[in-house]
């Protein structure tokens, strides 16, 4: 199985056969862990270390999960109370990471780019958990892996993203990725929520939800980011909601068979509608936390084949 990088820095500029490997691959890993023989020797003797700059507890808990299951030592470093904290700077961090000879590094960063800086100065091999307004790209293969497992295909899927869409790396991530293997994507959300880019990125652009879920295959709602908003850019979360939180009426024109996903932590009420979110057979949001474990041991797994045997 080939990976172009040492590194998982984004989705962007990854081709279709690496992107269907990893797929495959961590359909493997699905299949294993609901088999239960989880544990394997793959990664014995590797050190996974988590570093997380912003709170996170699914994908962090989702990459231990996914390097114990795999053999390897994971170490979560808590920046909140690390010496990043007193003003270390993240090139001394890197030092202080590259003296432990740590193979895998699993960051999360508020700065665009941060991962990608790091992996400049550490000899590990690199995973970017989510940086800044950047990319998320675990984030878009998990959310790949569990609609190709419902509709056997990416290609020709139209793919409708809602929400935030300015503030979402796992947006950005999602658009790479799934027009880079066939899908249909539209974006939908308030004018003051879409990039300046949208056009670029080669997706369709709604301001109106129900026209942009019409015939939709997928619905994937995104978080309304506050934190990373300047005032202004939304109205009331009652406001928010009436237009684009998704409910079963907005719901009604996609496709009848069609699936919902949001990447979490949701805000019920506020873009999602709990009936919605806990639907039995529409909602897959569940089954997206399962695939992120299976989707990380594929990439940790990919990763690991490049690193030097002995260090």
């Amino acid at each position: 199985m080939s990976h172009p990088s040492k590194h998982l820095l984004a989705i962007e500029g990854l081709e279709p056969p690496h992107i269907a490997d990893l797929l495959d691959l961590a359909e493997s890993y699905a299949l294993l862990n609901r088999s239960g023989k989880t544990q394997r020797d793959l990664l014995k003797g590797r050190t996974l270390i988590n570093l997380f700059f912003e709170d996170s507890t699914r994908t962090r808990t989702s990459f231990e999960l996914a390097g114990k299951r795999l053999g390897a030592d994971v170490i979560n470093m808590s920046v909140s109370t690390s010496s990043v904290n007193k003003g270390e700077t993240l090139l001394d961090t890197a030092s202080t990471l590259n003296a432990m000879q740590c193979d895998l590094l699993v960051i999360r960063h508020a700065q665009s780019g941060a991962p990608a800086l790091l992996s400049q100065k550490v000899d590990a091999a690199v995973i970017n958990a989510g940086d800044g307004t950047h990319e998320h790209p675990t984030q878009a293969l998990l959310d790949a892996l569990t609609i190709r497992r419902h509709k056997g295909r990416l290609e020709g899927l139209v793919v409708a993203i809602c929400g935030d869409i300015t503030h979402s790396r796992v947006a950005r991530s999602n658009i790479h990725l799934l027009t880079t293997m066939g899908s249909r994507v539209r974006i939908v959300g308030p004018p003051t929520l879409i990039p300046a880019d949208a056009a670029r990125l080669g997706v369709e652009v709604f301001t109106d939800m129900k026209k942009g879920l019409e015939g939709a295959d997928v619905v994937m709602m995104l978080r309304l980011q506050r934190e990373r908003m300047s005032g202004g850019l939304v109205p009331s979360a009652r406001e928010f909601f009436r237009f684009y939180g998704l409910d079963a009426e907005k719901l009604a024109v996609a496709k009848p068979d069609s699936i919902v996903m949001h990447p979490g932590p949701m805000n019920r009420g506020v873009e999602i509608d709990s009936a919605i979110a806990d639907h039995p057979t529409r909602s897959v949001i569940g089954e997206q936390v399962e695939m992120g474990v299976a989707c990380r041991m594929a990439v940790l797994d990919v990763l690991a084949r490049r690193l030097p045997r002995n260090r």
